[in-house]
């Protein structure tokens, strides 16, 4: 489709599709902060408590997802995206307010339940506004509130723990998702059919692209057989490990910086800043290019083997070189967050509309699995071994499978032909 037809879409839906992911990653991010400031004197956490901590939120993450998914998937994403707002911004703001460890463990999990559907909801409904061509771009508008969020929240929260506190921080983080549920409510329309600001025209010619596009598609009868297929377990173990590598970064990242020699709060958080650049960058550059080609495998596994190769190499510099070690975390992380676009366009490449929804939420799901294992065993090796060389090695483990894996998973780019049936089936 001619991008030029409904160029509205681009800057009425994305601006706001990344602010409610943005406030989504900022709510459950900054527990790192506060795990690396006075959090855990004042509520007296252990280290192994702070890992269970921390990877307590994607255990709630991972069972809700699909449940979620499909509500949005028959119901309405938009009502769903604005109770979940005020609601994890509600749980955010109670973290700066408790008091004991055992609240602390019941808001971690309720804000990964609360959170969960949010993901697969905004693709889910991101593919009903976007199409093939678009998908990639779209996508990655979406989750760059994920890098573009911790670029801005570590420097924030570094400023805001040192000026009022740790729970102040919370607090004022948590309460703008209140606030932006209503602007969400006021400016988004669950598909193109229901907003008031499109023309018939534009209106018919993005519903014709988009049904065009499914006639390209297998038929799969439900959600069952799209969970049994190859491609989708596939991918499923795929972002698990990817996840693993990610989220142990992004939960223990501060901790590391943070015990380099002569580190303050503040210049920790403006260090924790800098692999997002590369991030954003990375995902803007793979998704233009995945978008032109529609060859989404190739701006994937390459990422996540540079990714592996860089924690291996900080690996092998241990702490000889603090600054040398930093730049390969750097260029790891930017190449961990680079492929996130192409990837989640491939589902609804191959996979029809009545089961992509739930195909994406059962990915999505595995890679909270991931998460869950990767920020807890990555703390767990922190203070097993007094270092942080042997996390290092495991995130540079994981991601090598998971590029491995997406060589295998998607046989084909999904732009040479239309799907092959064997791909899809179980």
């Amino acid at each position: 489709m001619d991008n030029t037809i409904a160029k509205s879409r681009w800057y009425r839906l994305l601006p706001v599709a990344f602010v409610t992911y943005s406030l989504a990653y900022l709510d459950r991010a900054n527990f790192g902060f506060g795990a690396a400031s006075g959090m855990a004197t004042d509520l007296q956490i252990t280290p192994a408590m702070s890992s269970l901590l921390g990877s307590l939120f994607f255990l709630g993450y991972f069972f809700f997802q699909v449940p979620g998914a499909i509500y949005a998937e028959k119901k309405s994403a938009k009502q769903l995206i604005f109770w979940s707002l005020i609601l994890w911004g509600g749980l955010a703001m109670a973290t700066g307010i408790i008091s004991n460890v055992t609240l602390l463990i019941g808001i971690r999990f309720a804000l990964g339940v609360v959170e969960s559907a949010v993901m697969p909801s905004m693709l889910l409904f991101l593919s009903r506004w976007f199409t093939k061509a678009e998908r990639s771009q779209a996508n990655t508008f979406l989750i760059l509130g994920n890098p573009a969020t911790i670029l801005w929240m570590s420097v924030l929260s570094g400023y805001l723990i040192q000026a009022v506190g740790w729970r102040w921080m919370f607090i004022l983080e948590g309460f703008p998702a209140i606030v932006w549920a209503f602007f969400w409510w006021r400016l988004v329309d669950d598909s193109p059919q229901d907003a008031d600001w499109l023309t018939s025209e534009e209106k018919r010619a993005l519903e014709e692209q988009l049904q065009k596009e499914q006639q390209g598609i297998k038929p799969v009868k439900n959600y069952a057989e799209a969970f049994k297929s190859r491609v989708v377990l596939l991918l499923s173990l795929q972002y698990a490990l990817w996840s693993i590598g990610v989220y142990g970064f992004v939960m223990w990242l501060p901790s590391i910086i943070n015990a380099a020699p002569n580190m303050t709060i503040v210049k920790t958080g403006w260090l924790s800043a800098i692999p997002y650049v590369l991030a954003i960058i990375g995902m803007l550059s793979a998704s233009y290019y995945s978008d032109k080609t529609l060859n989404r495998k190739a701006f994937v596994w390459p990422f996540l083997l540079i990714g592996a190769f860089a924690f291996y190499g900080s690996y092998l510099i241990g702490t000889t070189n603090f600054w040398l070690s930093f730049a390969l975390l750097v260029v790891a992380g930017g190449a961990m967050y680079a492929p996130y676009g192409p990837f989640f366009a491939i589902i609804p490449d191959l996979l029809p509309k009545n089961v992509a929804g739930g195909a994406m939420a059962l990915i999505n799901s595995f890679g909270a699995l991931g998460s869950f294992i990767g920020s807890y065993i990555v703390g767990y090796l922190n203070d097993a071994t007094n270092g942080f060389g042997m996390s290092y090695l495991f995130m540079a483990g994981s991601l090598l499978l998971s590029a491995v894996i997406t060589l295998l998973a998607v046989r084909k780019p999904a732009a040479v032909g239309l799907p092959k049936q064997k791909e899809l089936s179980s």
